[in-house]
């Protein structure tokens, strides 16, 4: 009986709440953040993806950006603070806008409706995203609907397949 409860607390603790994510403990105590596998951090309503690691109470992403991309307005019902390490976020938490450049630490509260986009300004941005374990690292969209993630004008999937159309009818011409 003793075994099986320790199998048991041993499959637990290696869980995460966020899919993909690393289980921070059990030996495991350092992590190359941008080394990690890449999850989706807003599946439905982000393009945000980067390496999670949990601990036993907090998460922390090392999240990226790509330059004119971002989020819908969503929310989450654990608290995160976003230390940005490159580029610029901007958009707005519980309607106050936010422009926040590299060395800018946001908090957003929890429940809190937030978009937070990559300006189209500066180059991708690279964040920490810090969280309490309430939930995973995903919101939800506060639409209710998970259609996909903002995309600033000549920033989204259609102007990226132009892009590469256009590369490609240059090098045939030549």
């Amino acid at each position: 009986m003793a075994a099986a409860k320790r199998k048991a607390a041993k499959k637990a603790a290696g869980k995460t709440k966020t899919e993909g994510a690393v289980r921070a403990g059990n030996g495991q105590y350092h992590f190359r953040m941008a080394k990690l596998k890449k999850v989706p951090a807003g599946t439905g309503y982000s393009t945000s993806h980067g390496g999670v690691v949990e601990g036993a109470r907090i998460l922390v992403g090392y999240i990226h950006k790509p330059r004119g991309t971002g989020s819908r307005m969503h929310s989450h019902k654990n608290e995160q603070l976003n230390y940005v390490l490159r580029g610029t976020l901007v958009g707005s938490v519980n309607g106050k806008r936010v422009v926040a450049p590299a060395g800018t630490l946001v908090y957003i509260p929890a429940n809190a409706p937030h978009n937070l986009v990559a300006s189209t300004k500066d180059e991708d941005v690279i964040f920490l995203a810090i969280k309490d374990l309430s939930q995973g690292i995903i919101g939800m969209a506060v639409d209710g609907t998970m259609t996909g993630p903002h995309y600033e004008k000549g920033f989204g999937p259609a102007a990226k397949a132009a892009k590469k159309k256009a590369v490609r009818r240059s090098a045939a011409r030549r």
